[in-house]
């Protein structure tokens, strides 16, 4: 499997200005008939920078994502959200997307998946495709054989794309 992609060169968190934000952003989100997939406020290359990540069943187009972004300026205008500069940048999860919530895993099933566990000797990398998930935990299957993996367990995970595969079954 294909690991591959570049780190973040941003520095996002869970503080009390992305939990405004989100206060905020969700029913615009929302009343447009989208999911509300993240919410992020902090630098990005030394420009403040507010992140909104949007979701439908079928995905998101461009026209979509142009409208939701000037309701949610309007928004955060109108609320007085942040003194001094910022931008917002509305987007979709994109083909390898964060997996955060019992939803998104659920929605994952079938899909290759990378997750990083903590454990009690420090974390571990595991590859595989995503069998299950309940409200606990998930099941991964790979070489080793399937796996559970309670979500309190999980640091981090996404999907994962084997792009050589996909370039190759794209040139036919």
């Amino acid at each position: 499997m294909a690991g591959g992609g570049l780190a973040p060169t941003f520095s996002f968190g869970r503080g009390d200005r992305a939990v405004e934000a989100e206060t905020l952003v969700r029913p615009v989100v929302e009343g447009a008939g989208l999911e509300l997939v993240d919410v992020g406020f902090g630098r990005d290359a030394g420009r403040r920078v507010l992140r909104v990540v949007v979701d439908r069943d079928g995905g998101v187009d461009l026209e979509t994502i142009a409208e939701l972004s000037e309701r949610i300026s309007r928004r955060l205008d109108l609320e007085g959200f942040e003194p001094g500069p910022y931008s917002l940048e509305v987007s979709s999860p994109g083909i390898e997307r964060p997996l955060k919530r019992p939803k998104d895993f659920g929605r994952a099933v079938g899909e290759s998946v990378r997750l990083r566990v903590r454990g009690p000797a420090g974390s571990t990398i595991h590859e595989g495709e995503l069998v299950s998930a309940d409200d606990e935990a998930i099941v991964i299957a790979s070489s080793g054989g399937e796996q559970r993996v309670r979500y309190d367990d999980v640091a981090s995970a996404r999907t994962i794309v084997d792009w050589d595969a996909e370039l190759k079954g794209s040139s036919r």
